[in-house]
C-alpha cells in the first residue's frame, strides 16, 4: 500500500509541474519543475521521505532498463558514424579556423 500511496505522490508531482509548465508558458520540462516543487515540499515537510522512499527505491531499480534501447540504437548506427567521420572533421577543421581568424582579428582589432 506504501508503495502506490508513494507512486501516486510522485506522479501527482510530476502532472503539477507539467500542469504549470502549460499555464504558465515555462520553457522547462514539466518533469523538472515538478521534481523542484517535490524538493521543496520535502524540504519545507509537507511530505515526508517514507512516504515516497519505496516508490522512489522502486524505480530507480528499473531505471537501468531505461537505459536499454538508446544504447542499442547507439550500437546499431555506430557504423553510421565511420560515414560521418569526414564530414565532421571538414566542420572541426572549418570551426578551428573561423575561430583563429575571428581570434587573431579580435586581438588586432583590440590593439588599435
Amino acid at each position: 500500500m506504501r508503495f502506490v500511496l508513494g507512486l501516486g505522490i510522485l506522479t501527482g508531482f510530476a502532472a503539477l509541474g507539467t500542469a504549470l509548465v502549460t499555464v504558465l508558458r515555462l520553457p522547462f520540462p514539466g518533469s523538472v519543475v515538478g521534481m523542484g516543487l517535490l524538493w521543496a515540499a520535502l524540504s519545507l515537510g509537507v511530505v515526508r521521505l517514507h512516504w515516497i522512499e519505496g516508490a522512489a527505491d522502486g524505480l530507480l531499480a528499473t531505471l537501468g532498463l531505461l537505459f536499454v534501447p538508446a544504447t542499442v540504437g547507439v550500437i546499431e548506427y555506430l557504423s553510421a558514424g565511420a560515414a560521418w567521420a569526414l564530414w565532421l572533421l571538414v566542420m572541426l577543421a572549418g570551426l578551428l579556423l573561423g575561430a583563429g581568424v575571428a581570434g587573431l582579428l579580435a586581438a588586432r582589432l583590440v590593439r588599435e
